[in-house]
């Protein structure tokens, strides 16, 4: 069974995606504009318009996108535009207000964009984005165990790679022993369904196969299932208290990961708003210096048959995100000392209680909306 190749959010830009992929990545902040002539404009826009009707998820709003564009196009509404940036940022606008799908966005970068046929990666594309995440430690970037015996994974991404799921065993197994579970995705961007079931497998009891999404592709009539795996190596926490922390920076597959825990009632989120992007899909090249990324396929929960496409997963606990760390560890603990085991576990948790208030926030800034170029 495949998988969505793109489910990032777009301001991450294809960092996780495969490599023949990421030859779209967009430019920096940084990057020198490019002035763009008539001619061009139109035909950028132009071919956004076909590729839009052609591949968005939802044909009728891909319809009615590409007639919103061509009006404004025959209404001379680009005319004044000469630069690049300009114009990708104008029909990035333009295409969010019809469809209200953060995943759409017009991107620009200063160097050439290849044309790329669609192909199987390379053995060597293949290593490159190997080495690439083996760096990141493919999104794992720390395991702890914290005050009260309560464990604390961070996640950065969802990797799609097969060497991931050995490093979320190893991850999980360490957490075994905890009375509670932390999941950081605060930083996390996205990536791969199947690692949401790889680590959704290690909440829900032994022997469950528990159906978390479905999802659709545009023209395609088999509809992908995922699923929990009965068995996973090592100690489950299943029954253990669960608190997911989120921000305006979770996207996509770490939204996901967020929802099922809502919706399947596997814990609680801490923090803030999510980002909003729950339909992933393909960037798509309009010129020598702009490329599209247009949503072809959506996620559908099983319990609320929609996602969260739009207006972000909305956290149990709302909290500025730079505080929710302290406040799960808190709750973590306060869950914990409803049953302890004995005397001297209900002193050992009040200590750690009441360290976890003493607990210093994260900055402030690292948890900020990201913003748009002007």
């Amino acid at each position: 069974m495949t998988t969505p190749r793109h489910w990032i959010l777009p301001l991450l830009a294809l960092l996780l995606a495969a490599p023949a992929h990421a030859q779209f990545a967009p430019g920096g902040p940084d990057d020198p504009d490019t002035p763009i002539d008539a001619a061009t404009r139109a035909a950028v826009v132009e071919s956004l318009a076909v590729q839009v009707q052609r591949h968005y998820i939802f044909a009728d709003k891909g319809a009615e996108l590409a007639r919103a564009l061509r009006k404004r196009a025959a209404g001379k509404q680009y005319d004044r535009i000469t630069s690049s940036k300009e114009l990708a940022d104008t029909l990035t606008a333009h295409m969010q207000a019809t469809t209200h799908d953060l995943h759409m966005r017009v991107h620009y970068r200063h160097e050439p964009l290849p044309v790329l046929k669609p192909h199987e990666p390379s053995a060597d594309e293949i290593r490159m984005q190997t080495d690439f995440e083996r760096l990141r430690n493919f999104g794992f970037e720390s395991v702890q165990r914290l005050p009260g015996n309560v464990g604390l994974l961070d996640l950065r991404s969802f990797s799609s790679l097969p060497e991931a799921h050995e490093r979320a065993t190893v991850a999980m197994s360490f957490l075994g022993n905890c009375d509670a579970l932390i999941v950081d995705l605060r930083r996390n961007g996205g990536g791969d369904p199947a690692m949401i079931a790889t680590l959704l497998s290690y909440l829900v009891a032994p022997g469950d196969r528990l159906l978390f999404n479905t999802f659709e592709q545009r023209g395609e009539t088999t509809l992908r299932q995922f699923y929990t795996s009965p068995f996973v190596p090592g100690p489950r926490l299943n029954g253990k208290p669960v608190y997911v922390l989120t921000s305006p920076f979770t996207g996509s597959a770490a939204e996901e990961f967020s929802y099922d825990i809502q919706t399947h009632q596997l814990g609680r989120t801490v923090g803030g708003t999510t980002a909003g992007a729950a339909n992933p899909g393909e960037m798509h090249r309009l010129s020598e210096h702009m490329a599209a990324f247009i949503a072809d396929g959506r996620a559908v929960n099983p319990i609320t048959k929609t996602n969260w496409e739009g207006v972000g997963v909305k956290p149990d606990v709302a909290v500025p995100p730079h505080t929710a760390l302290r406040e799960a560890l808190v709750l973590a603990i306060q869950d914990l000392l409803q049953k302890p085991r004995s005397d001297e576990h209900k002193a050992f948790l009040q200590r750690a209680l009441n360290a976890a208030k003493q607990r210093a926030d994260d900055p402030a800034s690292d948890y900020e909306r990201p913003r748009r170029r002007s």
